[in-house]
């Protein structure tokens, strides 16, 4: 037996509206927000007395998604140190082909993009770079040019 798909990534966000239009911004779909609670929600997470709210974001493809969840109750914890560096054990990044980087990071911008460092060429093949998106989740850009 074996996986059908990855279904979606789930990113944990204290501002649902903001990560909706970053991740807008960059090209992703709404699909859809709910409200999620009850003892099912506690079950499958782990937590008791969930109530969170989540949007569930699409890659223009629709074979990708996003999760984003605001938990209301119980707050969401913040990691330490609270910016952690790219080599932190756990979840690394999310990463997007893109067709213009230069152009998808000055839209990002206004969001509250940040690149860790600058734009790269690999190989000349592709350019790359890291941003910080909503909570200070590290969002890959790859642009191929070769």
């Amino acid at each position: 037996m074996s996986i059908q798909r990855m279904d979606n990534v789930a990113v944990v966000v204290d501002d649902l509206d903001a990560a909706i239009a970053f991740y807008a911004e960059l090209g992703m779909e709404l699909e859809g927000r709910a409200h999620i609670e009850g003892e099912f929600a506690d079950q499958a997470v782990g937590l008791d007395g969930i109530r969170s709210e989540i949007a569930m974001m699409r890659t223009p493809d629709g074979h990708g998604r996003l999760e984003l969840t605001r938990y209301l109750s119980p707050e969401a914890s913040a990691p330490s140190p609270a910016v952690p560096p790219p080599n932190t054990l756990g979840l690394h990044r999310v990463m997007f082909a893109v067709d213009d980087l230069d152009d998808t990071i000055a839209r990002l911008r206004p969001h509250g993009a940040e690149l860790l460092r600058e734009v790269s060429n690999y190989q000349d093949e592709y350019r790359l770079c890291y941003l910080r998106g909503p909570a200070g989740v590290i969002v890959a850009l790859a642009e191929q040019v070769g």
